[in-house]
């Protein structure tokens, strides 16, 4: 309830899709369709030391020059400009993966999406090599969300709003689902509400980067990385986030 009356509150600034948009494209759904358990607030302490920001400039910037919008068809389709030394790019739709498009010089790059929904995110980013490896994963760009005219805009949760969220703690070794390499100031959201590449701030945790998601990560549940027992020790807060 919580997450809704701050989501509602933000609906005169934020890029919201009007009712007219609602009636013809469907909800969009969390990615995990199992039951998810309840987890109610236990409490728990962070890590003594606040998490400092990730640092993602070394990589390649994101696309730009998006434009498109939804079709007659009922799908989304839109273009967007090459990124210098880019072998190849993806494209995803609240964090799930839509489109992988090679780069081999052709006139234009398109992403379409066959099965939109209401106020989905739409984001890129490029890749330096034709593979998943975490070091030839460029910047993730801004989301993008149909407007009023049903055309693609930039989107973003302005800096400065904040959210009541529970929040977890998880350790693993691997790639974030984005496909960064895990570690400090990484963070899971529902990115159908928190657009990766947000950053905000969490009391008694520092900074987190969103760049992962997870089965049970729903609507106002975020996860904050933590080595090894530092996560179990976290336990399930109830916290005030604030984005940057």
């Amino acid at each position: 309830m919580r997450l809704v009356l701050a989501l509602a509150a933000l609906a005169g600034s934020l890029l919201v899709a009007p009712a007219a948009e609602a009636a013809t494209l469907p909800a969009c759904r969390h990615f995990y369709p199992g039951p998810i358990p309840d987890r109610p607030v236990t409490g728990g302490h962070g890590p003594g030391t606040l998490v400092g920001a990730v640092d993602v400039s070394n990589r390649l910037p994101a696309p730009g020059s998006v434009g498109g919008g939804l079709g007659g068809d009922g799908k989304v389709t839109f273009t967007f400009a090459r990124v210098p030394g880019a072998k190849a790019y993806r494209a995803f739709r609240n964090g799930q993966a839509l489109q992988w498009i090679s780069d081999w010089g052709q006139p234009t790059l398109t992403v379409t999406d066959a099965s939109p929904c209401q106020n989905a995110n739409y984001q890129l980013y490029a890749m330096t090599a034709e593979d998943n490896s975490p070091g030839s994963l460029g910047q993730i760009s801004t989301a993008y969300r149909l407007d009023g005219a049903n055309r693609l805009a930039a989107y973003r949760i302005p800096a400065g709003t904040t959210l009541n969220y529970r929040v977890t703690a998880y350790n693993d070794v691997a790639q974030t689902a984005l496909g960064y390499q895990a570690g400090p100031g990484f963070c899971a959201v529902d990115a159908r509400i928190v657009p990766w590449g947000t950053r905000f701030s969490v009391p008694g945790y520092g900074e987190c980067y969103a760049a992962d998601i997870g089965s049970w990560i729903k609507d106002d549940i975020v996860d904050v990385w933590l080595p090894g027992p530092q996560a179990d020790a976290w336990g399930i807060q109830s916290l005030t986030l604030t984005i940057r």
